[in-house]
């Protein structure tokens, strides 16, 4: 033991340490301490008390060394045993991992240390793993740090595409400062400069007669108004009436205003006079309307489809299914998808509607596929016809003084050529095949839905198909 000529501890000042205090001084030196003989067998184990994830390793001596080192450690070992035999004691700490019975794993580092027992070495050891935890944490630190700043870099160049590729002109100004955090080019020309010179100055000083705090102060009521709030300004350099519309959030700590801007000959401009009457009619219409997607998911409706259906609130209707709501569930929801999106529209489909609460209510509903919206939708338009079958009923006992149909002309002109009984297979012959024909083309060959369409069984409806010819049509 070198001391740096220091003879303090060969000098007899130190009497010699007991036997039954050595293991105890050793243990507390080390994470864990092993004695090996000249042969490389284990005659010593002594674990730190502080350690108890090493466990009894009491088994481990006199047996090698090398039946508790993993592969790799191994050679690693006899290589530096073989020089401490020959007399060179490794200067460089030995790291190696133990296994036991390959249970378990654990690294440690290890200094040779000369001992005075027929050339057995003294191994004092660190246990590695609480830096290897340690290392592994920090690892795991740096991979979500990296995928943080990734995200925040994917994120950024979407917000930068999107400002830069939008028509319309957005500014985004402090509401501490009253300063522009960011703007686009769109709003840099509305009022008469580059993005460069907008970006960082006083969004006041490009607007007449408005001081800093009263703009800030004018933007932040409008976000409170029920409605959209907006602000009307001139600009300095182009002398436009521009109309702001703000919108506050928080980000980075501080309140943020996005400020949508337009002018207001542009706002005056004369709207689609047809796309207004329009949503005038869905929203005070008296019949109910309903926008769905390809799938029967319904987007939206007004509110006599919420009367018809006696749901109390938009969010009880959109996002389901129209199927909930139709008396023969998907079969009718197939016929009003299919059809409109293979002709363009269907008119008049007879049905029931179903409520919540199990009310059916006969509807008649005509269905048109939207292709040129951005969206791909199907607009409906319900008619409540309970009332005018419930008419219909009362009445029918009663014969109608007007001149008869053209089918009912056909029928009478059989009469005097075919006996009664003739006549009305005939004719009934006729509607029986009409009514299979247009069941088999609203379910697009769907002879299951078609069956249940008809209130047949499928077997009857087959039987049917092959009676009048019908069975390889469109099959």
């Amino acid at each position: 033991m070198t001391t740096g000529g220091n003879t303090f501890w060969s000098s007899g000042s130190v009497p010699l340490i007991e036997p039954e205090f050595l293991s105890s001084i050793i243990a507390a030196a080390s994470d864990i301490a092993l004695v090996v003989s000249a042969e490389g067998i284990i005659l010593s184990v002594v674990v730190n008390s502080h350690s108890e994830s090493f466990g009894n390793l009491r088994h481990w001596e006199d047996r090698p060394v090398s039946e508790f080192l993993t592969r790799e450690s191994i050679p690693k070992f006899e290589r530096a045993h073989a020089a401490y035999l020959l007399g060179e004691v490794p200067k460089k700490q030995l790291e190696l991992n133990h296994s036991d019975n390959a249970v378990w794993q654990y690294p440690v580092r290890y200094t040779f240390h000369r001992f005075g027992h027929e050339n057995a070495a003294l191994l004092l050891g660190r246990d590695l793993r609480p830096i290897a935890e340690t290392q592994q944490q920090l690892v795991q630190a740096q991979i979500a740090l990296e995928q943080g700043y990734e995200a925040r870099r994917e994120f950024d160049a979407r917000y930068r595409v999107l400002l830069a590729n939008t028509k319309q002109a957005v500014v985004f100004v402090s509401v501490q400062s009253g300063r522009v955090e960011d703007a686009n080019e769109a709003a840099a020309a509305l009022l008469g400069l580059n993005a460069d010179a907008l970006r960082s100055s006083s969004f006041a000083q490009h607007f007449m007669d408005r001081s800093n705090v009263e703009l800030t102060e004018s933007l932040m009521n409008a976000t409170l108004a029920e409605e959209e709030g907006q602000v009307t300004l001139t600009a300095t350099r182009t002398q436009a009436s521009v109309i702001a519309h703000p919108v506050v959030f928080r980000a980075g700590g501080q309140r943020i205003l996005m400020c949508r801007l337009e002018t207001a000959a542009s706002k005056a401009a004369t709207p689609d006079a047809a796309a207004d009457h329009a949503l005038a009619m869905f929203r005070a219409g008296s019949d109910a309307m309903l926008f769905m997607g390809p799938k029967g998911v319904i987007i939206s409706v007004n509110e006599s489809f919420l009367d018809l259906v006696g749901a109390a609130h938009l969010s009880d209707v959109v996002g389901r299914s129209f199927g909930d709501f139709l008396g023969r569930g998907q079969i009718d929801l197939a016929v009003l998808t299919e059809q409109p999106q293979r002709s363009g529209h269907m008119r008049i489909y007879a049905t029931k509607l179903v409520n919540d609460l199990g009310t059916r209510l006969a509807v008649e509903i005509s269905a048109t596929h939207l292709a040129d919206a951005d969206v791909a939708a199907i607009g409906c338009m319900i008619r409540d016809v309970s009332r005018t079958e419930t008419a219909r009923g009362g009445s029918s006992g009663h014969m109608s003084n007007t001149a008869p149909a053209e089918p009912a002309r056909n029928v009478m002109d059989l009469v005097g050529s075919a006996a009664l009984k003739d006549i009305v297979a005939e004719t009934t012959d006729v509607v029986e095949k009409m009514c299979i024909e247009t069941a088999v083309e609203l379910t697009n060959n769907n002879r299951v839905a078609a069956a249940e369409m008809l209130g047949l069984s499928r077997q009857s409806l087959y039987v049917k198909l092959r009676k009048y010819g019908l069975l390889n049509k469109n099959g």
